[in-house]
C-alpha cells in the first residue's frame, strides 16, 4: 500500500468510508463527491495507479462485483440503469492515483451525460484499418 494514497488509507481503516462491500481483493464504498445518489467506487485493495498493473484476479473480482453492486444501487435509489466508468490516467480524468471503477446509478431524468457533443472522424477507411492493425500487433 502507498502511505499517502487516500484509497489505501481507506483500505487500512485510517480514513472512514461508507463501505458497501469488501472481500480479500476489493473494497466498495460510496463516492464522497457523487455524480448521482448512490455513486460508488470499486477499488483493488493493493495499490495500483494504473488499471494496466492491477493483477488479473483483482480485475476479475472488480468486474464480478460491478453488476451485483450496480443492481443493488439501482434498486436502492429506484434507478433505471447504471454506468461503469474507469478513468486511467490524469488526461482521462483520473483524480485519485489508485485504480478505481465508478458505479453510477442512473435515472432517465438525471442530467449527467457521458457522451461528447463532438466526435472525431478518421480521414478515411485506410487510416482506420491501419490503426486497427497497429493495435492488433501490440496486443500480441
Amino acid at each position: 500500500m502507498e502511505h499517502n494514497c487516500v484509497f489505501c488509507k481507506i483500505v487500512r481503516g485510517d480514513i472512514p468510508a461508507d463501505v458497501l462491500y469488501e472481500d480479500d481483493l476489493v473494497l466498495c464504498f460510496l463516492d464522497i463527491a457523487p455524480i448521482n445518489p448512490g455513486h460508488a467506487l470499486i477499488i483493488p485493495k493493493p495499490h495500483h495507479v494504473s488499471l494496466t498493473t492491477v493483477p488479473e484476479d483483482c480485475l476479475a473480482r472488480m468486474m464480478q462485483v460491478a453488476p451485483r453492486l450496480g443492481a443493488a444501487l439501482m434498486r436502492t435509489v429506484d434507478g433505471d440503469g447504471f454506468n461503469l466508468l474507469l478513468a486511467n490516467g490524469t488526461c482521462a480524468g483520473q483524480v485519485v492515483p489508485h485504480a478505481h471503477l465508478h458505479v453510477i446509478p442512473r435515472r432517465t431524468t438525471d442530467t449527467f451525460s457521458l457522451y461528447p457533443s463532438k466526435t472525431v472522424q478518421y480521414a478515411d477507411d485506410k487510416e482506420k484499418r491501419d490503426l486497427a492493425e497497429a493495435v492488433r500487433r501490440r496486443l500480441d
